[in-house]
């Protein structure tokens, strides 16, 4: 490493943040970049460690000391070429993965990890602002066909690659703009929409082709697919909310994480505005969901629940609260879960901090509503006792312990439970894994139909952003060796041929 004793040197930084106070009042993202200068101390943190577990623990096996060693060099164009080799979009894992690469860092046994997240992120931007990513088309085309049936992350990054391979790639995707759950699930505060926009234009350059407002399986069948390309790879994602048919659901007020969220990127994009009934989702049309003066719950402690809570308070919300039926994890590693395992710790988002109550423990018993809508709720403690025989802690509820909670809008953001099997699914006759996702080979990606692959969310289940374009990049090795009988392109951690 440049700077052999910089972990012992500098202390670790992260971006500052815009007051929570000042950017509830916008949807930009709230993030301060540090200084170059800073930026090159964090990464002469990165120790001369000689087995760099940062690698494995990262979904996409990115090279991590060698783009914090050219950073530290000062050398970027250097450390693009490094960090494009593994992973095709930067710009988003850079800001919306949890970094599951600085739990594994080395130095994170005895000090704060490695900024891992923050210099790749700085990296990308750099790249951007000194006109070093270009689109680059490949020299040759091998006169193959390739259908991509989703545009969120996993599309997008098997389509890049493919379209490097050679073949012709045609990208369908249902909603009226590109970008999946990037686009319609993410809030812009977390990821601005003209980052996707940036991407896709030179996707567009190098020769990808992108068919919007395309539902597939309803206005192109399964078997037009088959018959119209060589290969169809399907990236349709997880996107069956997991729903909490308990007494009251059927009131007012009462939704899915996924039918707020999108709807405010609508209206972030011009497309809706706020009191008028012109609010629409895949699933229909639905009035405007909207948190301004209400009492905000929202059941689910994950990711989707975070924003939420984010995106409420932005809103003008009167109180956000949070529960989640976990017990709360401690702050620190647990003893069971060693270093370099990812942990499962008390984790509190950038939403968090803007005004939020949290509670752990809590089962919801039923809502409560008047005229129709939800007014109020109740739930009731749980315990979660070690059953003694192996098969995980059993849930208790505590014995008097049953309140009442007053809400005017409550999120279920309680995670999904897979792909929408009907129309394509189906259509195409594909088998299932025991969990409802798509079956496909873990090394080859193929379905049980010949020619027809499967990755990310679609079949891994709900996951990673990271994890579905490592998964995208993968499948696309496969489905170039199976459309041409061998591949230049690289497997996960190997490094792709050199391009900015």
């Amino acid at each position: 490493m440049g700077k052999p004793t910089g972990f012992r040197e500098f202390n670790r930084q992260v971006p500052e943040e815009r007051p929570p106070a000042e950017r509830v009042r916008d949807y930009r993202e709230f993030l301060v970049p540090l200084p170059v200068v800073r930026l090159k101390q964090q990464a002469a943190r990165c120790m001369d460690c000689g087995v760099p577990f940062c690698h494995t623990g990262c979904p996409l096996g990115n090279v991590i000391p060698d783009f914090n060693d050219l950073v530290y060099r000062d050398d970027w164009h250097r450390a693009i070429t490094t960090l494009h080799s593994t992973n095709s979009f930067p710009e988003i894992t850079g800001r919306v993965c949890p970094a599951p690469c600085e739990e594994s860092c080395v130095l994170g046994i005895i000090e704060p990890p490695v900024t891992i997240k923050n210099i790749e992120f700085a990296i990308i931007e750099r790249a951007f602002k000194e006109g070093w990513i270009r689109p680059q088309p490949p020299e040759t085309r091998t006169g193959k066909t390739v259908a991509i049936v989703g545009s969120g992350p996993a599309g997008l990054a098997a389509a890049q690659q493919l379209n490097y391979a050679g073949h012709q790639v045609t990208v369908f995707e249902r909603a009226d703009r590109i970008g999946g759950l990037l686009r319609y699930g993410i809030p812009d505060f977390k990821l601005d929409k003209q980052i996707i926009d940036r991407r896709v234009r030179i996707l567009e350059a190098e020769g990808i082709t992108f068919k919007t407002g395309v539902n597939v399986g309803v206005d192109v069948t399964g078997d037009c697919l088959r018959r119209d390309f060589n290969a169809v790879v399907l990236c349709g994602g997880s996107t069956r909310s997991r729903d909490l048919p308990i007494p009251g659901r059927e009131l007012g007020g009462v939704h899915l994480a996924m039918e707020f969220l999108p709807q405010q990127n609508r209206r972030v994009a011009g497309d809706m505005t706020p009191w008028r009934d012109q609010g629409w989702w895949f699933s229909g049309h639905l009035r405007d969901i909207l948190a301004t003066d209400k009492h905000v719950i929202v059941i689910g402690g994950g990711d989707t629940g975070s924003d939420c809570v984010g995106t409420s308070n932005r809103q003008g919300a009167r109180s956000v609260t949070q529960f989640e039926l976990l017990p709360r994890p401690p702050e620190d590693r647990p003893q069971g879960q060693p270093w370099p395992y990812w942990p499962i710790k008390l984790r509190t988002s950038s939403s968090h901090k803007e005004g939020c109550e949290r509670f752990w423990g809590i089962l919801t018993k039923r809502f409560i509503g008047t005229n129709g809508h939800v007014t109020s709720l109740e739930t009731v403690d749980v315990e979660w006792i070690s059953s003694g025989n192996g098969s995980g802690p059993k849930m208790r509820e505590v014995p008097g312990s049953v309140r009442t909670w007053p809400a005017n809008l409550v999120l279920l953001a309680l995670g999904f439970v897979g792909p929408e099997t009907e129309g394509l699914v189906a259509q195409l006759g594909l088998d299932l894994d025991p969990r409802g996702n798509v079956k496909a080979d873990e090394t080859s990606f193929m379905t049980s139909v010949p020619g027809v692959f499967a990755c990310g969310d679609m079949r891994r289940g709900q996951s990673l952003v990271v994890w579905a374009i490592s998964e995208g990049r993968e499948a696309a090795r496969s489905i170039d060796q199976y459309l041409t009988g061998q591949s230049l392109l690289p497997t996960k951690g190997e490094g792709d041929l050199p391009r900015a």
